[in-house]
């Protein structure tokens, strides 16, 4: 009970601050406007948030309770749902139960008047799985503002030609249901090759945008380059996935070159989605095992990682 009012309390407390943080009331449905994700009214908007672990390994924190305590103690903007498709216990081997999961969060930061991604976390091609699975999603949420559909969250070592065919068929698949709603679109080698799609991008549909991923202390100035001339030949980015460690998720973080991808992609006005919402004995992971699985966090609970983040998105709450 005591915990009960304590978290109410907090959440009351923190929403004097956050009292901004409903952004789907405040800006309605998105559009993509040249290389820019604008809102309802044509004003750019950069959405800040940060991506749950793996549906199939860290369902614990798959909740209405932690979608609500991203907006009100975080001052997130947007979650992203990440639902594995491969591994044990992931969509293609438990798809109830994983619908289950990622659903709860989904109608949560509808509740919550946030908006949300819905990610296909795979490294593979499953066209007819995908098509099946975002069919679904359109008919159950395609009519909410609130919702971003991301159709391959990185695929690996995959040409760009057989991933730009893939997501032609995925967008059919939404757009026969859902004809604005925002879809983001990977590429190749982790969603790095950005030049790539640029000197070949898909062309006959409209509010899309293309997923950047970054980790800090492996992809520096390089992948800043691509992205720069990506946005030079018209191309929208959304950073989907971002850290300020090593690609492996692991290793210490890059303070320099973290705040140097945070110049970058507020200077560009790119949306940001911090990677990942996880206890794993990992730095990228910004949890404990002794984190509660419902949210209401102390500093203790939270890791480096995770205090970065948390500070970068209060800092920027209510810019938009």
């Amino acid at each position: 009970m005591k915990r009960i009012i304590s978290l109410t309390l907090i959440l009351i407390l923190t929403s004097l601050f956050f009292i901004h943080a409903q952004p789907v009331k405040k800006h309605g449905n998105l559009s993509v406007k040249g290389t820019q994700l604008v809102n309802q009214n044509g004003e750019p908007l950069v959405l800040r948030g940060v991506s749950y672990g793996w549906h199939n390994w860290w369902p614990r924190f798959y909740n209405a309770s932690t979608v609500k305590w991203f907006q009100y103690d975080w001052g997130a903007t947007v979650v992203r749902a990440a639902m594995g498709i491969d591994p044990d216990r992931g969509y293609l081997r438990m798809p109830e139960w994983s619908l289950e999961k990622i659903e709860a969060v989904i109608q949560a930061a509808i509740e919550n008047d946030m908006y949300v991604i819905i990610d296909w976390h795979s490294h593979k091609v499953h066209t007819e799985d995908a098509i099946k699975f975002f069919s679904e999603m359109a008919k159950k949420y395609g009519h909410y503002p609130h919702v971003i559909y991301e159709i391959f969250n990185e695929p690996e070592r995959i040409a760009w030609e057989p991933v730009k065919q893939y997501s032609i068929e995925a967008m059919k698949a939404i757009r026969e249901i859902d004809p604005d709603n925002i879809i983001l679109v990977g590429s190749p080698h982790w969603c790095q090759d950005l030049h790539v799609v640029a000197d070949d991008p898909i062309e006959g549909f409209s509010n899309i945008m293309y997923t950047m991923h970054f980790y800090a202390a492996s992809h520096k100035q390089f992948l800043r380059d691509r992205g720069d001339y990506a946005l030079s030949k018209g191309i929208p980015i959304f950073v989907s996935e971002c850290a300020g460690m090593e690609a492996t998720g692991n290793g210490p973080i890059n303070h320099e070159e973290w705040q140097t991808w945070l110049n970058w992609m507020e200077a560009n006005k790119i949306s940001w989605i911090t990677w990942s919402i996880a206890d794993k004995n990992e730095t990228c992971s910004m949890l404990l095992p002794a984190a509660s699985s419902e949210g209401n966090w102390n500093d203790q609970d939270i890791k480096e990682w995770g205090h970065i983040v948390r500070n970068n998105l209060r800092k920027f709450a209510g810019k938009n």
